[in-house]
């Protein structure tokens, strides 16, 4: 089992999608199993900074990807992920 770091919501994309490819899973049998349209999950997985905290956490059920929170390193003041101190 690997771990993933993720810092923003595009690091958070494709990963979901692998994950859910990982778990044999086509778009349209998980949004079922979300209860959301084929369309709507397509949108969540191109653009994961637009789903809500519920509804990531259904997906990760779903997807048998369990969510660990630790704490790191702190945000620079600006607020900008990118900045090679963060």
């Amino acid at each position: 089992m690997s771990d993933y770091t993720v810092r923003t919501a595009e690091q958070l994309s494709p990963l979901l999608q692998g994950f859910r490819k990982q778990a044999g899973l086509t778009q349209a049998a998980t949004a079922l199993r979300l209860g959301i349209t084929q369309q709507t999950l397509s949108a969540l997985e191109r653009n994961a900074a637009k789903v809500s905290a519920d509804r990531l956490l259904a997906l990760l059920g779903i997807l048998g990807v369990e969510l660990v929170l630790r704490q790191g390193k702190r945000a620079p003041a600006d607020g900008n992920p990118a900045d090679p101190e963060w």
